[in-house]
């Protein structure tokens, strides 16, 4: 059973005698407690910070559950009581975190079992827009929730390289990015994803001198989204006085210093040593950033105004299709050789509803589910896909669907 929002679902299930659509409310104690009653297992995709709600009731009702999202403590706190029911709450079942779970442990395990020693791994992951339907200047549209979007990198990144521990503050963490190339899909900027450190313990990867996570996007994205960081647009910590009567130029001109004289571009391009016929400043302006239109809200964070003016650009148009890319790269050593694995993923969505995003992150979910229900799955408690007896089915099911990774090996 999936426990689903109705105005989200009912166009997905109606007609279908194998899906019911209902408005499900969560703070609705007996409505929760009779749904997951009538269930054999529990998909939730609600908001993450739901989910153990949910996992109590299920763990109580002796009731297996899968989700896509990070293990949370709440979540983790669920253990001990799952492994003495024999339930399993399985984690991080989606493409990011997820397939890249699965998809590193597989070689990691591999190199580990011929005697190899890991020297560094990295893996990055980009939900973008494909070559077939980018048509604006920043090479990017909203593939997944647009706030996630406009906060990420939010706190500070970690990672560790040749044995230096690293953190970038995120007034950084636009200006800190390196090229990779992917396949034939060309080139990507790479910036850091958070905390790389943590999957140390994660990956079996303790005494690794090099790990890190990063996020793709198309060259030239990162130094147009560092404008707003740098001003300030991103900020959600407080609201905008008036933004009700504020036009996009109006708040871009916010964060700048006053003058009577110069233009908001102006003082832009001074503020951040911005060359105002440079590609940066062509975003920004296709973006629509210094029009006199009304913002329209209310009240507002900055980054709910950005997003707000972002929306409409960034939309995925019915016919357009989205793009998943994944790369790990693996560097060991092999009786006295150091070799390289570079491991790739592509997935081009269908369309704007069957999205590369919609499928990587629901079909390993739907897999998971289906092996609890045969009884293929032997785990109990709170668990995240990397461990063989969980990663191989699902990424040997994966490639029936055309979700596998082409592997490079080389000398270095």
């Amino acid at each position: 059973m999936v426990i689903f929002q109705k105005k989200l679902q009912k166009k997905k299930v109606d007609g279908n005698s194998l899906g019911r659509a209902i408005l499900f409310d969560i703070q609705n104690e007996n409505q929760k407690i009779e749904e997951i009653s009538k269930a054999d297992i529990v998909i939730s995709f609600l908001p993450a910070f739901m989910h153990p709600i949910v996992a109590k009731e299920c763990v109580k009702q002796g009731k297996h559950m899968v989700t896509a999202s990070y293990v949370s403590k709440d979540m983790q706190g669920l253990d001990n009581e799952a492994k003495a029911k024999g339930l399993a709450l399985l984690n991080e079942l989606g493409v990011d975190p997820g397939i890249d779970h699965m998809s590193a442990m597989r070689v990691i395990d591999k190199i580990k079992n011929e005697g190899g020693k890991l020297l560094a791994f990295s893996s990055n992951t980009g939900g973008l827009i494909a070559p077939e339907s980018d048509n604006n200047p920043w090479n990017y549209k909203f593939t997944w929730n647009p706030r996630n979007v406009v906060v990420a990198g939010q706190g500070i990144a970690k990672y560790i390289e040749k044995g230096t521990l690293k953190y970038i503050p995120y007034t950084q963490l636009f200006r800190r990015i390196y090229r990779t190339s992917v396949l034939n899909m060309g080139e990507f900027d790479v910036y850091a994803n958070r905390d790389s450190l943590s999957y140390r313990e994660v990956y079996g990867l303790q005494n690794i001198p090099t790990i890190f996570r990063g996020t793709m996007r198309r060259p030239g994205y990162c130094k147009a989204w560092d404008v707003f960081v740098q001003l300030g647009a991103t900020d959600d910590t407080y609201q905008i006085e008036n933004v009700d009567k504020m036009t996009y130029r109006d708040f871009i001109n916010l964060f700048l210093q006053y003058d009577d004289k110069l233009t908001v571009e102006e003082k832009l391009c001074n503020h951040l040593n911005i060359d105002p016929f440079s590609d940066t400043m062509k975003k920004l302006t296709w973006l629509g950033v210094f029009e006199k239109t009304i913002i329209g809200l209310k009240e507002a964070t900055p980054a709910q105004v950005l997003q707000h003016i972002l929306e409409p650009k960034w939309k995925l148009s019915p016919e357009d299709k989205d793009m998943i890319v994944m790369q790990h790269k693996f560097e060991y050593e092999l009786n006295g050789k150091r070799k390289q694995i570079t491991s790739s993923l592509v997935v081009i969505g269908k369309d704007s509803t069957d999205t590369a995003m919609a499928i990587t992150v629901g079909m390993p979910v739907a897999i998971a589910a289906e092996m609890l229900l045969k009884g293929q799955i032997k785990v109990t408690g709170v668990h995240v896909p990397v461990i063989p007896e969980l990663y191989n089915p699902i990424l040997n099911e994966l490639e029936k669907y055309g979700i596998k990774f082409i592997d490079e090996e080389k000398d270095l």
